[in-house]
């Protein structure tokens, strides 16, 4: 599972580097089938792996009782992910020292959930389960607060804008709000306990919990009652209402994209208790070292941007940015996109493979352990 959310994610990133198009892929007055439903498949991603950390961390202790050691190492890696999102992720994004430049995004979040969660540890479990199924629940009642309300005069904001900022409404450069991805990884952390079931029952409760969390979206969302900033509405035809009904807002994610993609994860958990076959094992290999593929695939993303773009005008300085920023003449078609995203995968796999092998040998390195 964790192997799959990582390979949709180099495509979401190889799509946001490579196409040629200067709108969102969910803006449904511009967008088509195959680029709402590219953008679309990648909402599993994130709160996959954030729900999936939460669980790691308690499957890593499930046969330890000493909490404050299991502390100590989630704090530790917590840490250790913000400053890699400061230094070495930051400039894969960017490929410049401009630190007016800059976005805190998953790793950020993952990183200071993990730090919370070092605390959360030493709570029982049930109550655990409690807050991070209640800040999932609960954290669109915050949406009528407005950041402009806490600006000063000269439009900056206030300590307490900061705040909010960091914990629930995106603002430069925050992109990740840490709220309600603390609560996620709580959630999955809660959750570990099932893992540790026969296979079997294993199956049956990762079925049963995707199918009540997709239900609960569909009931939820259908009302436009609760759960997500951003209404659906009928549009022009069937298929755009369709998406108008999935566009769930992900900055910060709402509770109904979190129960549309955290259902679809029990479900998919469900049906990977089978026998892996040749694709299980080449997303397990993947889902082996997520880390070290994530910073490996930026960094060759944006370089083969760059040898694209200087084969093309001559020019390296103009994509030496995040692709906002990219010159308007940049991208190339969708179907081109993928042809990329494929080839990088195949080019990363056997590295990826290789140090799955390094990392499995030496669990006791401090370097291995952190990738």
């Amino acid at each position: 599972m964790r192997g799959l959310v990582i390979v949709l994610m180099a495509l979401d990133h190889v799509r946001w580097y490579f196409l040629d198009v200067d709108f969102s892929p969910t803006d449904l007055s511009r967008t088509d089938s195959a680029l709402f439903l590219t953008r679309w498949v990648t909402h599993l991603c994130a709160p996959t792996f954030v729900f999936l950390a939460g669980t790691s961390a308690f499957l890593s202790a499930a046969h330890s009782p000493d909490r404050h050691q299991l502390a100590a190492r989630l704090l530790t890696r917590g840490l250790w992910l913000v400053i890699l999102e400061l230094t070495i992720i930051r400039f894969a994004w960017f490929f410049n020292l401009d630190y007016s430049q800059m976005d805190l995004q998953v790793i950020w979040a993952l990183g200071w959930s993990m730090v919370v969660l070092a605390g959360l540890v030493h709570m029982p479990l049930w109550s655990i389960a409690v807050l991070g199924i209640g800040m999932i629940a609960g954290h669109n009642l915050l949406d009528g607060i407005r950041l402009e309300d806490f600006e000063m005069a000269d439009g900056s904001l206030g300590w307490q804008g900061w705040v909010l900022s960091m914990l629930h409404i995106p603002r430069f450069p925050v992109v990740y709000p840490l709220i309600p991805w603390i609560g996620v990884m709580a959630a999955g952390y809660a959750f570990g306990p099932l893992m540790l079931m026969t296979p079997r029952i294993r199956k049956q409760l990762a079925l049963v919990s995707g199918a009540v969390l997709v239900a609960a979206f569909v009931t939820l969302r259908a009302y436009n009652a609760y759960g997500d900033p951003s209404s659906w509405s009928t549009q022009e035809t069937t298929l755009l209402t369709l998406f108008s009904f999935l566009n769930t807002t992900k900055y910060p994610p709402s509770l109904l994209l979190l129960l549309m993609t955290l259902g679809a994860m029990f479900i998919l958990l469900s049906v990977f208790e089978r026998r892996h076959g040749l694709w299980g094992n080449f997303l397990i290999t993947f889902g082996r070292v997520p880390l070290f593929f994530y910073v490996l695939h930026l960094y060759v993303i944006h370089v083969l941007v760059i040898v694209f773009g200087y084969a093309i005008s001559g020019d390296i300085s103009s994509f030496m940015t995040i692709p906002v920023f990219f010159p308007p003449w940049w991208g190339f078609s969708l179907p081109i996109v993928y042809l990329i995203w494929v080839a990088i995968t195949a080019l990363l796999y056997p590295v990826c493979r290789w140090f799955a092998t390094i990392k499995s040998s030496h669990r006791g390195r401090w370097w291995t352990y952190y990738v």
